[in-house]
């Protein structure tokens, strides 16, 4: 006898099945794995979002919308005959047993650091047939994440710095490069520079084993968008708009916000 816990699941199956047959919808049927993939970053992205809002309303439906979007594929390979829903669910079953040994299996860990070891033998088992310790990184994770993957990889065989300070001389060596390049007047190469000094300062929030550069970013993304956001409430308050007002004028309500809103 089914679960209620498998009818549910297999009704949401059966409606994104529905979705794509020719009775359905015709935007559904359209869609392909490649059409999808800014959808899901999106639902992903809407994830995070509740999550730092604390709104578990929202990431409940969040998350609805992600596992919406793991059925919709499976019911697209499974039109290709290539695998089905039930088969993800078995895949990642089996690999969560495969990967936690130390729950499932004889081995012992004393601490996540041991946990995160263990992890690293188990996958170079499963993906042996990689070449380089760097094969497996996604290519589509945001770059300042991707960067951090990169030298967390490399950091495992010793290729690393020894304390804040490197990487900190790093970074002003690649800003003065950066200087260089701005004097030098080549395009290219002053957009390489910037990339290189934003990989290095992407190595200091990384070695400190704090935030991640990503959402340090983000944090420093939102307090602008709030002090910003201050400007315009100012200037809509003495009757001006942004494009009545002179840069001083938004410098010096710069400079209120941070005060008021000790961000």
């Amino acid at each position: 006898m089914r679960s209620e816990h498998e009818e549910k699941m297999e009704r949401l199956v059966g409606i994104m099945k529905k979705l794509r047959s020719p009775e359905g919808c015709p935007w559904d049927r359209e869609q392909t794995h490649k059409s999808l993939k800014k959808c899901l970053m999106e639902e992903c992205a809407e994830l995070m979002d509740a999550i730092d809002a604390e709104n578990e309303h929202e990431m409940c439906e969040e998350l609805g919308d992600i596992l919406m979007n793991v059925v919709l594929h499976s019911v697209m390979a499974e039109e290709r005959g290539s695998f089905t829903f039930q088969d993800v669910v078995d895949g990642i079953s089996e690999k969560m047993i495969r990967r936690h040994p130390h729950v499932f299996g004889d081995e012992s860990v004393r601490n996540s650091t041991e946990v995160l070891g263990l992890w690293d033998r188990v996958k170079k088992l499963e993906k042996s047939d990689r070449k380089s310790v760097l094969d497996g990184i996604a290519y589509h994770c945001p770059a300042l994440l991707q960067a951090e993957k990169l030298q967390k990889k490399v950091a495992k065989y010793g290729f690393d710095w020894s304390n804040e300070r490197q990487i900190v001389d790093k970074i002003q060596e690649e800003l003065n490069e950066v200087k260089a390049a701005l004097d030098s007047g080549d395009q290219t190469h002053i957009d390489e520079e910037i990339g290189d000094l934003l990989f290095a300062t992407t190595n200091l929030s990384r070695f400190r084993k704090r935030s991640s550069a990503e959402e340090l970013l983000a944090a420093a993304n939102r307090k602008f968008a709030t002090r910003f956001r201050y400007i315009e409430k100012r200037l809509s308050e003495q009757g001006k708009s942004l494009e009545e007002s002179s840069l001083s004028e938004m410098d010096a309500l710069w400079n209120e916000a941070k005060a008021e809103l000790k961000l």
